[in-house]
């Protein structure tokens, strides 16, 4: 267990990002304009999301904001938005092509449902994919939670008509303050827990990690964030149990400190957000249900493999210990391969394997 209150940029609190919006940038007219050519390029060439790279989708003058994005999730705050995209003028999909063009530039895009999408509507609505018990796009408040990637994107295409807010809190802050407020919660925050898979594991995969993925964990000194209430609570349900009082008392003082630092903020058509999951949590209010298919809530949102995120202690679990199942967790190489119809690699313990950069399986 790490014993040092963490003071590296990702320690925010909501007041820190209020008094200082280094964290928001604006699409220009020039931007706007190479993003148009660069999706006639793609369209031109009927390039699919899966072969669309930064050389495919070439960004001059907003390089250095990318740039700067991506040093901003990986070594400072862990949070961006860029904002000003005129989601009005384009269909869906060239809309993901535009998205993923530009999410491209910071990492490498992985599947995130039961259909194996590399990008998922995020919706109540038609248009909502396969993906099992999972309650993402309901109407219902989502508490603060991470992600099951490096990084996790979100395009806000239509907001729904009470314009829900959205929210965001530093993992590491909540650390500090249980530190200071609980350290008797940390063992067992550091022990971790099992992970439902919520009906989207693959034939012959447990329905749970079988392990346990600690909710934190440090590497070099720096302290990583593995924490959504929902998934953690639905693995001991699978044996007729329940999570014990310890752990809900331990999850309740951790979403109380998240809450208290969190960070409010509008989130519109044309926005998208960038969230480093080892050391920022994300939620929203709840929003009204909209019977109109037309006005419902849409956002699209992109899950990113980045190398840099942050270091961990074991990738094998910390990082890829909850994504990697069924058609979840697969990068946009093997995809086009079509690995994705088959399984993923593990090793005996059921953890799943770690590729080299070679490419090779590294069993470890």
């Amino acid at each position: 267990m790490y014993r040092h209150p963490n003071a590296d940029p990702s320690a925010w609190t909501g007041a820190d990002l209020d008094d200082d919006r280094s964290w928001c940038h604006e699409l220009d007219d020039r931007a706007r304009s190479e993003i148009d050519a660069a999706l006639g390029r793609v369209q031109a060439d009927d390039l699919d999301l899966s072969r669309i790279g930064p050389a495919e989708f070439p960004l001059p003058s907003l390089t250095p904001t990318l740039a700067s994005i991506a040093d901003q999730l990986a070594r400072g705050r862990g949070f961006a938005v860029l904002r000003g995209l005129p989601v009005q003028r384009y269909e869906l999909d060239e809309l993901e092509r535009i998205y993923w063009g530009l999410c491209s530039h910071l990492g490498t895009g992985i599947t995130q449902n039961s259909d194996a999408s590399l990008i998922h509507y995020v919706t109540d609505g038609a248009l909502r994919p396969n993906q099992g018990r999972r309650g993402v796009g309901n109407p219902a408040r989502a508490s603060l939670h991470v992600d099951l990637t490096d990084v996790a994107s979100l395009l806000c295409v239509r907001q729904a008509p009470d314009n829900p807010k959205s929210w965001v809190a530093s993992s590491t802050r909540v650390h500090n303050e249980l530190l200071s407020r609980h350290p008797e919660v940390l063992p067992l925050l550091y022990e971790g827990f099992e992970w439902d898979r919520l009906d989207e594991h693959g034939e012959g995969e447990s329905p749970t990690t079988g392990y346990r993925v600690p909710v934190f964990s440090e590497a070099q000194g720096l302290v990583s964030c593995r924490y959504n209430r929902f998934w953690m609570a639905k693995a001991p349900q699978r044996r007729g149990g329940a999570l014990h009082e310890e752990a809900s008392r331990a999850f309740d003082i951790f979403d109380e400190i998240a809450d208290e630092a969190r960070f409010e903020l509008d989130f519109g058509p044309g926005d998208i957000q960038f969230i480093n999951n080892y050391v920022v949590l994300h939620g929203r209010d709840a929003h009204a249900e909209v019977a109109d298919e037309n006005a419902k809530r849409l956002l699209l949102r992109i899950w990113l493999d980045v190398d840099d995120a942050r270091p961990v202690s074991d990738e094998a679990v910390v990082r890829y210990g909850i994504v990697r199942h069924g058609r979840l967790g697969w990068t946009v190489d093997q995809y086009r391969a079509g690995q994705h119809l088959g399984a993923h690699a593990r090793h005996g313990d059921g953890r799943p394997v770690v590729a080299t950069t070679t490419g090779a399986a590294e069993r470890g």
